[in-house]
């Protein structure tokens, strides 16, 4: 008979252990703690989440699984793999960065139950690269997304927060259900939750369950295309983000991402690995379609719309997912995916830095321009010259241009896996995609050093923006979250080749 008892190795479990275990102690402090003191309760939980991420240095040689069942012949649930720990640091880095967003923020939102959210959400985040079933890897896909409802719905005296959550409520919960249907057809098909068992069923299942499991197959897939606002699934993705805090934004549009596309590897290279000659190619479709919709979106964002500045990177977003996308459609027809999936995985570090960078500026921006328009960083070099080269430098990486090398780095690398792959038709999709992106970066670069016309800075003297804006004193935890993402910008793009070779054979 097993034995009911299972061994389990804390240690591998401690990148997820350290922010849900925070997540109630700083939930606990802030019942005692006065209210001007509440801003340390941030300090804690970008240390914490720090921390976590710092815990991955001893699983550094990716061997370390637990949750397992040997007896009975079963898998593991969690795996400490070089996939797993690389995702972990993307995840619980960002996370750390989004706090130090969130303190002092001009945001009206209660402190206790942030951080709670927060430090919860990144503990599933964390949980999600390291699944190897299929059950622990929807919980951890909801625990990440649940207390994402609340973090974007929490400013309660803001009408379009709560719709912004409702909206990312009602989309997310529709995913979930397209999911758990899919997952339970390929239950019934296969027998097993387990990813490499439920890969080697696949491969032998019987004539009459071949339709049960290709449908299992593509309702998991577009649930998870809902939860990566993968085109034609990303209506909600701009008015949520606009809706939110701007720290939450930051968080969904990095670490919400990371989380999402580890699952969808997981599910498609690992356990779906036998129908690629399908997901494949429709991923292919769905890159394409994506990046287009995306950039077309932000080109037409008009400058004086308020919280442009927001919606845009909203858009961008969504045309950076179709660039993630193009790798994983290469891997379907890969021999060894590990390649592909390596350089999407790089692309999604390059993109974390960078577009938190930018999302940093923007919310220094907004403390002495709350309605963010775009029309805001008209001249934003006279009175904040250290911010406009900052969000100059992050907006360049994002486009691939000099002297953002890690842009154009990981762009190539993208490119290089679609050409690789025979995906020819996928490559000038991409290639005219980077052109269109050029023309709404570079317009918000250049407005940057665009002098203000007289009458724009004298009406943003009512809101301190402009030449007044200098004067405003600046958080120290914005301050820092700008100087980290522009240090790590510039330290990567002097050594590009690095963040592939870290990412790299990070499957399996």
């Amino acid at each position: 008979m097993a034995s009911l008892v299972q061994p389990v190795d804390w240690t591998a479990l401690t990148p997820v252990i350290v922010p849900a275990a925070l997540a109630v102690a700083v939930l606990v402090a802030d019942l005692f703690l006065p209210q001007g003191r509440k801003p340390l309760l941030g300090w804690v939980t970008a240390a914490g989440l720090a921390a976590a991420a710092l815990t991955v240095i001893p699983l550094r040689d990716g061997h370390r699984t637990t949750f397992c069942q040997p007896e009975t012949g079963g898998g593991c649930s969690y795996a400490a793999d070089h996939f797993t720990l690389v995702v972990q640091v993307l995840v619980l880095g960002g996370a750390a960065l989004t706090a130090l967003l969130s303190i002092n923020t001009r945001e009206k939102i209660p402190a206790g139950e942030y951080w709670f959210l927060l430090l919860s959400s990144a503990a599933g985040a964390a949980l999600l690269p390291a699944s190897r079933d299929l059950a622990t890897l929807i919980v951890a896909l909801e625990v990440t997304t649940l207390p994402a409802f609340a973090l974007v719905g929490l400013r309660r005296d803001d009408r379009l927060a709560g719709e912004a959550a409702l909206k990312f409520f009602l989309t997310s919960v529709t995913a979930t259900a397209v999911s758990l249907l899919g997952i339970s057809f390929v239950y019934a098909a296969t027998g097993t939750l387990q990813l490499t068992a439920v890969a080697e069923g696949l491969t032998h299942t019987p004539d009459q369950l071949h339709t049960l499991a290709r449908a299992g197959v593509a309702l998991t897939l577009v649930g998870f295309a809902f939860k990566l606002a993968v085109a034609p699934f990303q209506f909600w993705v701009p008015d949520t983000y606009a809706g939110a805090p701007l720290p939450v934004a930051a968080y969904l549009s990095v670490v919400g991402k990371a989380a999402g596309f580890s699952g969808l590897i997981l599910v498609t290279v690992v356990a779906f690995r036998p129908y690629a000659h399908v997901w494949g190619p429709a991923i292919g479709v769905l890159a394409a379609l994506t990046m287009t919709v995306g950039n077309v979106g932000a080109l037409r964002q008009r400058p004086d719309v308020p919280r442009g500045a927001v919606r845009l990177l909203a858009w961008s977003s969504i045309g950076q997912a179709g660039y993630l996308l193009v790798p994983m459609a290469a891997a379907g027809s890969a021999d060894d995916p590990a390649h592909e999936i390596g350089t999407t995985v790089a692309y999604a570090l390059m993109y974390a830095v960078v577009n938190l960078g930018a999302f940093a500026v923007v919310a220094l921006v907004e403390r002495t321009a709350p309605h963010s328009r775009l029309t805001d960083y008209r001249g934003l070099y006279a009175s904040r010259p250290a911010a406009a080269l900052a969000l100059a430098f992050f907006l360049l990486c994002l486009a691939g241009l000099p002297p953002g090398v890690i842009g154009l780095f990981a762009k190539v690398a993208v490119f290089s896996s679609a050409v690789g792959a025979q995906h020819g038709w996928l490559a000038v999709i991409m290639a005219v995609n980077v052109v269109i992106a050029l023309v709404y970066y570079l317009r918000w670069t250049a407005l940057l050093f665009t002098a203000a016309p007289e009458p724009a800075v004298a009406a943003d003297a009512d809101t301190g923006a402009g030449a007044g804006a200098a004067a405003v004193r600046t958080p120290a935890g914005l301050g820092l979250a700008v100087a980290v993402t522009a240090v790590a910008g510039v330290a990567l793009s002097g050594a590009p080749q690095l963040i592939l070779r870290y990412a790299q054979g990070a499957l399996l």
